[in-house]
């Protein structure tokens, strides 16, 4: 009995050994297969982070550009509604000067008035602080020489030398402010001189 025990004895082993090398490379190849998902899934979180920070990029340079043009629309706006506003008052001055056309000149002045006025109530909005700077000092200045502009035209013969000094206070105090504001917008907008 001893043979056959030995010979039952190795074939217990014999099947075991190959029961266990079948558990065994079973083990390895869910093992192997859980490493391999676990690293497809951290390079789909990895390509997923970096496809984000693209377009994280892409929409803050989208913005950037947006307000660049946003601010490039309200200079233009504000450049043009400034000097529009100055040539009125002195076109108006003229008017009062010569007595000819100046309700027409007042109209016309009162209207660019309100148009500067809604121009620079929007950048107050869109531009940053050092063009808002420039864009009061200017607009100071426009409406203190507006406020001189309709005293005296209330009374043009009483002011008549006030009127005409106004003229060169226009071009001297006013117009520096306005061309120190077109440079700092073009200066935002980084247009070189």
């Amino acid at each position: 009995m001893g043979a056959n025990w030995a010979g039952l004895l190795i074939a217990v082993v014999g099947v075991a050994g190959t029961l266990g090398a079948a558990l065994l490379t079973q083990n390895r190849a869910d093992r192997t297969k859980r490493m391999e998902l676990r690293a497809a899934a951290e390079q789909r979180h990895e390509e997923r982070g970096h496809a984000e920070e693209l377009l994280r990029a892409e929409q803050a340079r989208q913005e950037q550009r947006e307000s660049l043009e946003r601010r490039r629309t309200c200079y233009i706006t504000l450049n043009t509604a400034s000097r529009q506003y100055l040539t009125s008052m002195t076109n108006y001055l003229y008017a009062l000067q010569r007595g000819e056309d100046v309700d027409t000149s007042l109209k016309e002045l009162e209207a660019c008035r309100l148009a500067y006025r809604d121009s620079y109530a929007e950048s107050q909005m869109v531009v940053p602080d050092t063009v808002l700077r420039s864009s009061g000092t200017a607009k100071k200045r426009l409406n203190s020489a507006y406020g001189k502009l309709r005293k005296y035209g209330a009374a043009p013969t009483t002011y008549a030398d006030e009127l005409a000094a106004l003229e060169g206070e226009l071009h001297d105090e006013v117009w520096p402010y306005l061309g120190a504001l077109k440079q700092s917008m073009r200066a935002d907008l980084g247009v070189a001189e």
